[in-house]
């Protein structure tokens, strides 16, 4: 699990002289509501083909999300609602499938992508788990995730919290502490596919016109009651004024003009393409790109050797002062072994 290493330091200071990973953490020519003749996959909704300028549009778009370029789409089907703990867990009975974050670190793997002669850690800190959210205390840099983020032993899907916690009460919740291996395991069970960054953000907007939000142009000021995201003081004091705290049942918040529920907060989700800082400057040439899956190589200046997929959507840890992850236009990334208590999926099918 390639960001376990960075715990690993944050937390026991064991050998890692690491740099800290960052982690975060369009025109329409559609109607609102799409129409087809086709009986729509379970659980899925239909997205029309459409053509729509991708890329931030705003003074807090980031630089990978940049230069704007005009993309087109095929149709396609996808997951009205995040993958729920009740979806994940028909796969996990059905397959035996056991998660990374259940997987006790491999550590030859591991070192592969450390520094040569980095000291082995003791078993003990290799053992299976996964980074859970922890509040601070106080105002903290916003440039230290070490310091809300833990390393804990025993968390995974099941145990969101660690040993102890339970999603019992939370079977409509989204499914975290999820990988991009697994979310492919699972698209593959289901007979589905992991959204591309292109999918993602047409479906987003919801056939509105380049809009900023998947509910449209409405600050995030006045929108506690459209997603589930930080509100108040990140990462010391969260108000709630959404309601939740972490994650909330999926069909909490109103869907977008697609039916697409939770398509901003509530967790990030994965995307099928590998992550490239650059990615939008590889076809500038391009008067316009049809279907794009992505850079072959994936490349983040932050961590030039370790490759990771992209994610979009954000999660209830947003929050304009530090990451603005409910932006259509928003990319985060991550390596395809790690997981949070903030990361799911939903997926798609193609038309």
């Amino acid at each position: 699990m390639v960001f376990n290493k960075y715990l690993l330091h944050w937390n026991y200071q064991i050998v890692l002289s690491l740099g800290i990973m960052t982690l975060l953490c369009t025109c329409s020519n559609q109607s609102n509501r799409p129409e087809t003749t086709d009986t729509p996959p379970d659980g899925m909704v239909f997205i029309p083909a459409g053509d729509f300028t991708m890329g931030g549009k705003s003074s807090d778009a980031s630089r990978d999300e940049l230069p704007r370029r005009a993309v087109e789409v095929d149709a396609f089907w996808m997951d009205a609602t995040e993958v729920t703990n009740r979806d994940f867990i028909a796969f996990v009975e059905a397959t035996n499938y056991v998660t990374v974050a259940e997987q006790d670190i491999d550590w030859d793997e591991l070192s592969k992508q450390l520094p040569p002669n980095t000291p082995r850690p003791p078993d003990s800190i290799l053992a299976a788990g996964s980074l859970v959210f922890q509040s601070t205390k106080a105002p903290v840099s916003l440039n230290d995730p070490s310091q809300w983020w833990v390393w804990t032993i025993g968390a995974n899907w099941k145990e969101p919290e660690g040993p102890g916690s339970s999603i019992a009460d939370r079977m409509d919740h989204p499914v975290v502490h999820i990988s991009w291996e697994d979310a492919k395991a699972y698209a593959k069970w289901a007979g589905k596919r992991l959204p591309t960054e292109a999918e993602w953000e047409w479906a987003a907007m919801g056939g509105l016109d380049d809009v900023k939000y998947p509910w449209g142009n409405d600050p995030i000021s006045e929108a506690q009651d459209k997603a589930n995201f930080w509100q108040g003081a990140f990462p010391y004091h969260n108000e709630r004024t959404d309601g939740y705290l972490t994650t909330a049942p999926v069909r909490t918040f109103p869907p977008n003009g697609y039916g697409l529920y939770e398509m901003a907060g509530n967790v990030w989700e994965w995307c099928s393409d590998n992550y490239h800082y650059h990615a939008y400057n590889l076809n500038k040439n391009m008067d316009r790109v049809s279907n794009p899956v992505g850079p072959q190589d994936s490349f983040d200046p932050q961590e030039p050797g370790v490759p990771k997929h992209t994610m979009r959507g954000g999660s209830f840890l947003c929050n304009d002062s530090y990451c603005s992850g409910y932006r259509v236009a928003r990319r985060m990334k991550s390596s395809p072994d790690s997981g949070f208590n903030h990361t799911g999926f939903r997926c798609v099918k193609s038309k």
